[in-house]
C-alpha cells in the first residue's frame, strides 16, 4: 500500500513537473512576442525595460531569443 502511495506521488510530482514546463515556455514565448511587438510599434529596449522592470540588455536577449 506505501508502494502505491509513492507511485501515485512519483507520478503526481512528474505531471506538475510537466505542466510547469509547458506553462513557462508559453508564457516566455508570449512575453518574447510581445517585446518584439513593442519594439515594432515603436518603443525603445530602454521603454519596454522600464516598463517590466529589467535591464535594457535582458530584453534585447528575450528579443533574440536567449
Amino acid at each position: 500500500m506505501a508502494n502505491d502511495a509513492k507511485a501515485k506521488a512519483l507520478m503526481a510530482v512528474r505531471r506538475a513537473q510537466a505542466d510547469f514546463e509547458r506553462t513557462q515556455s508559453t508564457a516566455q514565448q508570449a512575453r518574447r512576442q510581445a517585446f518584439i511587438h513593442a519594439q515594432k510599434a515603436g518603443l525603445s529596449l530602454r521603454e519596454i525595460a522600464d516598463e517590466v522592470g529589467v535591464h535594457r540588455s535582458r530584453i534585447h536577449q528575450i528579443i533574440r531569443g536567449d
